[in-house]
């Protein structure tokens, strides 16, 4: 898809772009499945009049992330050579060109349910998308399915906001601020309140929402430790 950089840049033109009145249906995946797939997965949006994005020197001169931006293509190589060498070309197709196929075009597929159908707590007035829930693959897609909590709360770590929302990738990141190697995380709680956040649904919507805890492993580790 990008680096960091590059995936850095392609977020914030289509979150900016849902969150105005009106959006091009390549960004809102507005279009039918078909046409939006292969939108999605072959051609690129050129605006003639882009937004400007300043991205923080901590992140655009980050000497880590810039090795990443240029050579994020050749990290398959990691994966490539020892797939190669232990089972040969099919170990390297299934392994490296069929997973990469499968992961993309799993996020478009993700992306465009959750920005078409699924349930919403809550709905972002004045936006021409709105993001929905789609339970079913909350676990597959790393809690990227859980995007209707995602439009309303975009600067929260955590995409499974409430109880039973799976969300193994704030499962990693909750580890990781355990052990001490994430800080600053922010919660809907840590964010300045939204006035065109309007709750579709009063009861959902004062669900009790997840906080940090302690992580299951650390404790074990910690433990043993001990």
């Amino acid at each position: 898809m990008a680096g960091p950089i590059g995936m850095l840049m392609q977020h914030d033109l289509r979150d900016w772009a849902q969150r105005q009145k009106r959006c091009h249906d390549f960004l809102l995946h507005g279009s039918k499945i078909l046409k939006d797939g292969w939108w999605q997965l072959n051609c690129d949006l050129v605006l003639q009049h882009p937004p400007d994005f300043t991205i923080e020197d901590e992140v655009s001169k980050n000497k880590f992330y810039l090795f990443i931006e240029k050579y994020w293509l050749l990290q398959q190589l990691v994966i490539a050579i020892p797939l190669y060498l232990l089972g040969g070309i099919p170990w390297l197709v299934w392994g490296v060109s069929v997973r990469i196929v499968i992961s993309v075009g799993g996020h478009w597929l993700i992306g465009y349910f959750a920005h078409n159908h699924g349930q919403r707590t809550w709905t972002v007035e004045g936006a021409a998308v709105q993001g929905h829930n789609i339970r079913i693959a909350g676990f597959l897609s790393m809690g990227e399915a859980w995007h209707n909590n995602h439009h309303a709360y975009p600067g929260s770590a955590m995409l499974g906001l409430y109880k039973g929302e799976s969300d193994p990738g704030w499962w990693v990141l909750n580890a990781l601020h355990n052990i001490g190697l994430v800080k600053n995380i922010k919660l809907p709680k840590d964010l300045p309140p939204r006035s065109e956040l309007i709750a579709e649904d009063k009861k959902l919507a004062a669900r009790v929402e997840r906080e940090l805890e302690e992580c299951n492993l650390v404790r074990f580790i910690r433990r043993e430790r001990e």
